[in-house]
Parts: C-alpha cells; structure tokens; sequence
C-alpha cells in the first residue's frame, strides 16, 4: 500500500484468497483492521480502494484501540458511559467553534475480551454527525461508523500521550490498582483541513504498549 501497488484499486476477498491460497473467513479477518482503521475503504457494492490524500497514503487516524484489539485476535467490545448532544465550551475551543456549539458526546469502556483495556471520550460537532446517535457502538468502531454513516474519514491530527497513574475514574472503570500506570492519549482529529475530534483516552499501562517504526528498515532488523 505505501509503495502504490494498489492505486487502481485494492483486490476483493475472493481474489486475496486465491493469491494467498486461504479461506475467506482469513482474508476478512486480516481486512478487518484496515476498514476499521480507515485505511481502506468499506463502501457497500463498490470495489474496496486505499484512502489517499495529496500527501500520499492516509492510514487513518493515528491510533484505533478497536483495530489495536482486533489486529490482536480478540474481541473488542464497549461499555457505554454516555452518548448524546452537550455542550462542552473547552472542548469546543479546541475545535474553533462557539462555546455553545452543540456536540456529540460518546464516553465508552473499552474490553479486550472480557478483560477492561481503557476509557476514551470522544467530542465531534453534532451538525456533521447526527447519525451516530443512533449507533450501538457496543460492538463497532466509532471511526468506521463516522466513515460509512457521515461519509468522514480523519486524514490527519494531533496526538499527545503522557505516562501518568490511575486516579478515582480509572480505578471505577478500569478495576485497576490505586497507583497503576496510565497512559493517557489526547488527540485533536482533522477532516479536510479542519479539527473535528477531540479525544481523551485512558489506556492500562500493563496492557498496551505503542511501538513507533522510523527510518529505513532492512529484512535484518
């Protein structure tokens, strides 16, 4: 994908399966964290096709604990907090809008099987995502859904993690230990040029780890 081999269009399910000699269920299982991701796109009867931008090849947003959890072969499922319209005049600085801008709020549990992960809150102007309302995001991706519901795929942003401990919010949620690492996320999501996410996520400190690939890789590293 990063070198350009698919720019006229990414091969369907069955025809990965008879290149690489497995079954379907394989090849959507292997997919699934690059619909999820946004890195591929996942139209209903259209041929699936790399998402790029003038810069090159968009890999979705900078972080999905949903595709993170299922790139792992577990299941991902949410516990949800909150998910409604507020008002949040912080939050909607942040996006450069007027502090009484309506915005959608969704606060979710996070699970890696039956074990609790993290917890995130995710702010988006509720003009551009009305639909997500009505979305059981109990067993889905919030950026997929944002992709297929409300036609939005991030394309860059902003993130900020900081290694800190569990405090009284953690400790409900999460069933962690007074004192355990955290490791908190805070990102500002981009569509077209302009913030539309605000993030804060918490994430258990012995349960992820983040690993950053830089400058030229041979076979032997």
């Amino acid at each position: 994908m990063a070198n350009g081999e698919f720019a006229d269009g990414f091969p369907g399910e069955m025809e990965l399966a008879q290149t690489y000699g497995v079954s379907r269920g394989t090849v959507r299982s292997a997919l699934r964290p690059l619909r999820d991701s946004g890195a591929i796109t996942a139209e209903r009867g259209r041929r699936q096709r790399v998402v790029e931008s003038e810069d090159g090849l968009l890999f979705g947003p900078l972080h999905s604990l949903f595709a993170s959890v299922q790139a792992a072969g577990m299941i991902q499922r949410s516990t949800i907090l909150t998910q409604a319209v507020t008002t949040n005049p912080r939050v909607a600085t942040q996006l450069g809008l007027s502090p009484s801008t309506p915005l959608f709020h969704l606060a979710r549990v996070r699970f890696a099987n039956t074990e609790p992960l993290g917890w995130d809150e995710v702010w988006l102007p509720n003009a551009l995502v009305g639909p997500l309302l009505e979305v059981d995001f109990s067993h889905t991706a919030l950026y997929k859904e944002l992709r297929e519901r409300c036609g939005i795929t991030l394309d860059g942003g902003r993130e900020e993690l900081r290694a800190d401990i569990a405090d009284a919010l953690d400790i409900q949620y999460l069933a962690c230990d007074p004192g355990e690492p955290i490791l908190r996320i805070h990102r500002v999501g981009i569509h077209a040029g302009a913030p539309i996410e605000v993030r804060q996520g918490r994430i258990r400190g012995r349960r992820y780890a983040v690993t950053t690939q830089f400058g030229a890789i041979t076979a032997d590293d």
